[in-house]
Order: structure tokens, then sequence, then C-alpha cells
């Protein structure tokens, strides 16, 4: 497995991972399925988007979005990680939250955020191994399927902001 930079052409391939995450109802408030082209619009901004290969075959991606639009947020970034249903529980998750944390440093950002499922042990496990710190729980966050999901809140500083005391 390797982990890169996405880029546009990655597009499709990333769409059809996202879209098996808002099938299976377990790590999104999305349910619309995404095209290669809502999922193109990602690399409009400057967050950072990895990909994890193997043998060739984009297998997951992690990405980042702005936390915020307020000036004093612009340091934060939320992030999420997907991945392709026949490769989980191989640390391809693990894979692309590393490589997507070591850009987000590299693109100066201070903190990743995140909201998770409860229910979602795997990606709850994931974060903690690497780092991140759970926060609390939004109770009654929003809606699936017309049914109130509550999320565990997962935080992680990054560069100078986590060396610091």
């Amino acid at each position: 497995m390797r982990a890169r930079m996405a880029g546009p052409a990655d597009a499709a391939e990333i769409a059809r991972i996202y879209n098996e995450g808002i099938e299976d109802r377990i790590a999104t408030f999305e349910t619309r399925p995404r095209s290669a082209d809502d999922v193109g619009a990602w690399f409009a901004g400057t967050s950072p988007i990895v990909v994890v290969e193997e043998n060739g075959t984009i297998v997951g991606f992690a990405s980042t979005s702005p936390y915020r639009a307020r000036e004093c947020y612009a340091g934060v970034a939320e992030f999420s990680v997907y991945v392709a249903r026949g490769a989980r529980g191989r640390g391809v998750g693990r894979g692309a939250l590393l490589a997507l944390m070591a850009a987000a440093e590299r693109a100066g950002l201070a903190k990743l955020v995140s909201r998770i499922f409860p229910e979602n042990l795997a990606s709850r496990a994931l974060c903690r191994s690497l780092g991140f710190r759970e926060v609390g729980v939004y109770r009654r966050h929003g809606q699936v399927d017309g049914v109130w999901r509550d999320c565990v809140i997962v935080e992680r500083l990054l560069g100078e902001a986590g060396r610091a005391r």
C-alpha cells in the first residue's frame, strides 16, 4: 500500500469509495450519492486530500475541509477517512490518516477535528491509536433517514500546537 496526495484525476475513485460509506450509513450524515464532479469540486480549495493505493487501485482516502469561515479558525480543519469495503480492516485507514496528518501539518494546520458515530468503533479506535482525543459527545447532532444520531467529537493538535503545553 502507498499513500499519496490526491488530485482531480482521482475524483471518480474517491466518489466510489465515499458512496460506499454513504450507503453503509455508519460514517456520514450524507445520504445523497456523490458524482466525480461533486468530488472534483473538493480540489478547488487548498485543503489536503490523500489517497491510498494498493496494486494501482485506490482503496481509501482521507480529506480535510475548513472547520469554520471565521479567521480565528484558520489553522483548524475537519477531516474524514473512508476505506473501500473490500479493503477494510487491513490498515488502509491508518495509512490514509497518517498521510493526511503529515500533509495537514505541511499545509500549516494546527488542529484536526471530526465527528464519529458512537457505534463506529473501528474509526474511534483508529483515531485513539493515532493520538486523537475524544472531547465529548454531541447529542442528537443530525438525522440520517429520519433518525437522530449522536456524534463523538475527536481532535488532535499538530506541529507546534501539539508540542506546546
